[in-house]
């Protein structure tokens, strides 16, 4: 059956089993009679596309799993029952170490992403030869080497397209079968290879994991925290009828800052207040990266957000630095941490708008993540794709 899904370039027919069965006969050729690896996250691109080569390869497949400490709370378990549903010969790494020790003192979003792209390849390398694969198989998608290409941001699972030599750097060849699929092309052909619809339809999960959602500094303190505080938010956000197409949260250290005076008066009026957080955020301007800084605005009544979505207009309007608005939900004068709800609704994620989430329902969010006295900020993304990414790092 042929789909004609929309994406950012028009309307394009996919054939599921057309593409599969071309892919599955590429795949057999790159790797010869060796053996390939392929790393998942239990995230949609790297699901599907561990399927994809696992119909083609079979037990000349090796599937690896890396626990870099960066999951949601039971996420290497519910992973790890996904992958053996559908066959994958797996294989865990505990390597959390390894990837704390690499990201040690940066706070930079983009050295960061470095930083773990570096430590994720060559943990996986080591992996891969002791397992005699001299293939990797990874699920880069159409958005991932557009966003790095263009600037906006390094995604680690992006290589070739930025000059590296994988066989010299860490000692594979690099097979990418999905790089130009775009994330609804990606759900129609997890359902034709038999994926399941939930495990299909989950919404995507960076493969960095939490760490793109620790703003600043990683350090073992704020990932407890933010693992806290996404099982609140995704267990709040997902009772939604119909649910977002992604919610999150994200951790940055509580630090506030005076804003301009015009910022205020122009974002929330008399009544309100608004003030910079001292860490900054990736966002998009003119289609490059902008690594900028955020604005909490408090507009002194009790707002949904859908009702000041038009602020972050006003916002950066007035100080152009602005990737990112933020509503305060909640706040109190003691604690060393902001949470920040993060809810989009998008087709293909090179664009998204925030969801109107009701303000009760952020209320409800905002109390339980409280409960932790490390927090005193909690705050919802009012802001689009682009200025913003979705992500925050």
């Amino acid at each position: 059956m042929v789909c004609t899904i929309s994406g950012p370039n028009g309307n394009q027919a996919f054939d599921p089993a057309s593409f599969a069965e071309e892919k599955v006969a590429e795949i057999r050729r790159f790797v010869g009679e060796g053996k390939a690896a392929i790393a998942t996250s239990g995230g949609v691109d790297s699901t599907v596309c561990a399927a994809l080569a696992h119909r083609a390869l079979g037990d000349k497949l090796v599937c690896f799993f890396l626990d870099t400490g960066f999951m949601r709370e039971g996420e290497a378990k519910e992973v790890g029952g996904i992958l053996t549903s559908l066959g994958l010969p797996l294989r865990v790494l505990q390597v959390s170490d390894r990837f704390m020790e690499g990201l040690k003192g940066k706070a930079d979003a983009e050295s960061k992403r470095i930083a773990f792209r570096q430590t994720f390849y060559t943990v996986l390398g080591e992996a891969a030869r002791a397992e005699g694969c001299d293939v990797l198989i990874q699920g880069t998608i159409a958005p991932d080497w557009i966003e790095t290409a263009g600037g906006i941001k390094t995604q680690h699972n992006v290589l070739e397209q930025l000059g590296v030599d994988t066989r010299s750097a860490f000692g594979f060849r690099l097979l990418e079968p999905l790089l130009d699929l775009y994330k609804d092309q990606v759900r129609r052909l997890a359902v034709f290879l038999g994926v399941d619809l939930p495990v299909a339809q989950r919404q995507p999960f960076p493969g960095p994991g939490l760490m793109v959602r620790c703003i600043g500094e990683v350090t073992r303190e704020k990932m407890d925290l933010l693992r806290k505080a996404t099982r609140i938010v995704e267990g709040e956000l997902s009772k939604l009828s119909p649910p977002p197409k992604q919610y999150f949260a994200a951790v940055a250290e509580d630090d506030r800052r005076g804003a301009d005076e015009r910022i205020a008066r122009s974002a929330v009026g008399a009544s309100g207040k608004a003030w910079y957080l001292g860490a900054r955020a990736t966002g998009v301007k003119g289609d490059e990266r902008a690594y900028g800084r955020m604005v909490v605005v408090d507009p002194g009544t009790l707002s949904d957000p859908a009702e000041l979505f038009w602020v972050t207009d006003k916002v950066i309007h007035e100080d152009w630095g602005v990737v990112r608005v933020l509503l305060s939900v909640k706040e109190r004068d003691h604690g060393g941490y902001a949470v920040i709800v993060r809810s989009v609704e998008t087709r293909d994620f090179m664009t998204a708008k925030p969801t109107p989430v009701p303000r009760a329902v952020l209320e409800r969010v905002a109390s339980s993540v409280m409960e932790d006295e490390r927090v005193g900020l909690v705050c919802y993304d009012l802001t689009s794709k682009p200025p913003a990414t979705v992500e925050f790092e």
